[in-house]
């Protein structure tokens, strides 16, 4: 199986599980490694409700060495952050990465001004919402992302279909521009199972963004999102085949922010 680097612990508040099961699922699933990247802090503190604050970071270093000395060398451990871009974050995301040896940041959108929009407890935003702002909105946030140059891969690249809103016609329009900012950046994308379980029903990116990531040669990488040692590598199988259907034939693999590849 490939890595799964974007995964969750309890100090993002919505996780739960300790490293010892989550290593042992890793292994289970028979993980080429693992990697492990909670929710960043973010700051003005308090930010929000469902990340790590920055007094958090020792007790996350010490979630990784407990996950690397459970592994004993049976599978390498990854240290990241899921990172949120926000308006003026540079500066913090460059002060954060210099505070470990990472072996990748993920960069995540989740937030659209003060509305993390695929936040459950904000659902009746979407409903006062033009949809379709929403989406320009969201994708070019996205490439102003990429264009930053501060991460190693991007998360879930149309996050923003989470509740199943969707604007009408032929969505390459929002995809496009995207993809030519992903691109040039250099950076990875991820194809996300979570997508499977939630209102979209559909992993993250769609079929269509896959396709015209991988003819614009953006490298990919598979991950759960996993909240729960249950959900460690969940739908492998599934993204496998969706990531072959788009004509991707390798994934990566990421140690001091380094990458090789992997066949797929």
């Amino acid at each position: 199986m490939p890595a799964d680097y974007h995964t969750h612990t309890p100090l993002c508040h919505h996780a739960e599980g300790e490293p010892e099961a989550y290593i042992d699922a890793a292994i289970a699933a028979g993980l080429t490694e693992y990697g492990i990247s909670d929710h960043a802090p973010a700051i003005p503190e308090p930010f929000d409700d469902w990340r790590m604050a920055v007094a958090d970071l020792p007790e996350y270093f010490s979630w990784l060495e407990r996950a690397r000395t459970h592994a004993a060398g049976r599978i390498p451990i990854r240290a990241g952050l899921e990172c949120d871009w926000l308006a003026g974050c540079e500066g913090w995301i460059a002060d954060l990465a210099g505070r470990y040896p990472w072996d990748y940041l993920i960069g995540s959108v989740h937030y659209l001004g003060d509305w993390d929009f695929d936040n459950p407890k904000w659902l009746g935003r979407w409903a006062e919402s033009d949809v379709e702002a929403v989406w320009a909105h969201y994708w070019n946030t996205y490439a102003q992302m990429a264009e930053s140059g501060l991460f190693d891969i991007l998360g879930h690249a149309d996050l923003v279909k989470k509740f199943a809103h969707v604007p009408g016609g032929d969505l390459d329009r929002f995809y496009e521009p995207a993809i030519d900012a992903i691109a040039a950046s250099g950076c990875a994308i991820e194809l996300n199972t979570a997508g499977w379980h939630k209102p979209c029903a559909q992993a993250y990116p769609a079929p269509r963004f896959l396709e015209l990531a991988c003819s614009a040669g953006i490298p990919l990488v598979i991950s759960s999102d996993s909240h729960h040692p249950s959900e460690v590598a969940r739908d492998f199988p599934k993204a496998i085949e969706w990531a072959k259907a788009a004509g991707y034939r390798e994934t990566l693999l990421f140690e001091g922010r380094k990458r090789r590849s992997e066949t797929l």
